[in-house]
């Protein structure tokens, strides 16, 4: 499960662009944090602080106790938006978070145990349909990654999200049994079109099939019979 972590955040009375870029120059993100059957409240929150958190990974399943002025609030990040020349964040969207509350997520998808793998050992290759998983899962145990053993694992083997074990209470959204990865055969590459050409080629200094002999060359047969006369 992934750690929460704690934002300090500041109330936002003003709404609006003007007031969006005011933040922006003093190196403020605006936010807002909704749902929960609560109204909207509006926060800025350190820019620099989330720029680390935004490039560090998994910030989209991160949970975060949002401190407004001494009232936290749970919630974890829905959207976001970021500026397309300078690429720094302009506005989040956060989602309240209650004990109950199921979220849908892409968790990424890490395989293990490599080396336990038969078929990897004899030179398999391991064939990643699924990178991440879109799960339904409560907001309050969103795993960091789902893992994937491949011990025992021969070619020819696939791998379906129904013997994928997933974090308590989670279900993929797709409700098909889905391919999550393949233990594929190697690639083979031949040598027989190789062996042929050189086959075609004649050796060097050897004249071509049907050419003539070049001039001084016995012909064939036409070695000297011994004079009648002597």
């Amino acid at each position: 499960m992934s750690a929460t972590k704690v934002l300090k955040a500041e109330a936002r009375d003003r709404v609006g662009k003007g007031a969006a870029r005011a933040l922006r120059r003093q190196h403020r993100v605006p936010a807002v944090i909704y749902g929960g059957k609560k109204e909207p409240t509006g926060i800025s929150l350190p820019g620099n602080e989330l720029y680390i958190l935004l490039h560090a990974g998994g910030f989209m399943t991160t949970l975060f106790d949002i401190d407004v002025g001494g009232k936290v609030e749970k919630a974890i990040p829905r959207d976001y938006q970021l500026d397309p020349v300078k690429d720094f964040l302009t506005h989040i969207d956060f989602l309240r978070i209650t004990e109950d509350s199921i979220i849908t997520v892409e968790i990424p998808v890490h395989f293990i145990n490599e080396a336990a793998s038969p078929g990897l050992k004899e030179g398999g290759v391991l064939n990643i349909v699924e990178h991440t998983i879109e799960l339904a899962v409560k907001a309050t145990n969103i795993p960091k990654a789902i893992e994937i053993d491949l011990t025992g694992l021969d070619i020819g083997d696939t791998i379906h999200i129904s013997s994928v074990k997933l974090p308590e209470g989670a279900r993929p959204v797709d409700r098909s049994d889905f391919t999550v990865a393949t233990i594929a055969a190697p690639t083979i590459v031949t040598e027989e079109p190789k062996a042929a050409a050189a086959e075609a080629t004649p050796a060097a200094g050897a004249p071509a099939a049907g050419a003539a002999p070049a001039a001084g060359d016995a012909k064939a047969g036409d070695a000297k019979k011994p004079d009648a006369k002597k």
